[in-house]
């Protein structure tokens, strides 16, 4: 392997330095996220733990894309975050990146079917339905595909929620929380889904959790106080 190639392969797929974010409250300025780093490489699974409240969500989204820091620079696949527009990074997202939200985000009107191939309208291709249905059903809802949100469960809801996320192959998969609304039972089958398509596919994981039995099974785990992240010992997120 030539000296680029070392250096390609080392170059990680999501980067961030000198990160904060702040906001306005009355008069006063609160900061969430304080000059914080971030390196990810692809193929790696990385938990990030926080109290409720500590700023994980808002970092999951700016690293995502769906907002821009108040300082500093996010480069995602080797592209500036802070250099484009929103369309520009939904562009950067489309086909890439995939999502898992704590409350599912499923559209209520379309059915499980429908919900999945949403993420392929940016880009679309002649085989999206039989990918959602392919995907559907390695998430056992094959016999699933006509029904609403409403008529599902919270951990089928999830699940469709998993196989949207996928359906894309993306390289770099966002989930915030994605068993918090679960129960332990079927936040248990989420957590063997999401690694067993890890390790298949060799998607980077990026997981914000209050969850230990999540984080456990992370490569790195990273502790969200006061804004800033701090490395976890294993002892710490065994406890």
């Amino acid at each position: 392997m030539s000296d680029d190639s070392l250096s390609e392969a080392k170059t990680p797929i999501l980067h961030a330095r000198h990160v904060s974010q702040r906001v306005r409250s009355g008069e006063r300025v609160l900061t969430i996220l304080d000059d914080l780093a971030l390196d990810v490489h692809g193929g790696e699974s990385v938990a990030i733990l926080g109290s409720s409240g500590s700023g994980k969500s808002t970092l999951l989204g700016l690293l995502a894309g769906l907002d821009t820091p108040s300082e500093g620079d996010i480069r995602l696949f080797g592209e500036s975050l802070t250099a484009l527009d929103e369309d520009g990074r939904a562009r950067l997202r489309a086909g890439r990146v995939g999502f898992v939200f704590q409350n599912f985000q499923l559209l209520p009107t379309l059915t499980a079917l429908e919900n999945v191939l949403l993420p392929q309208e940016l880009s679309p291709g002649p085989d999206d339905e039989q990918r959602a249905r392919t995907w559907l059903s390695r998430v056992g809802l094959g016999e699933r595909l006509s029904h609403l949100p409403k008529q599902l469960s919270g951990g089928e809801q999830q699940r469709v929620a998993v196989a949207r996320a996928f359906v894309s192959h993306p390289e770099l998969v966002f989930a915030d929380e994605p068993t918090g609304n679960l129960d332990r039972e079927t936040g248990a089958h989420i957590i063997e889904l999401l690694f067993e398509l890890n390790r298949e596919m060799g998607t980077t994981l990026v997981l914000v959790t209050h969850d230990h039995a999540l984080a456990r099974r992370c490569r790195h785990c990273l502790r969200l106080v006061e804004g800033r992240l701090h490395a976890m010992h294993p002892d710490e997120v065994a406890s």
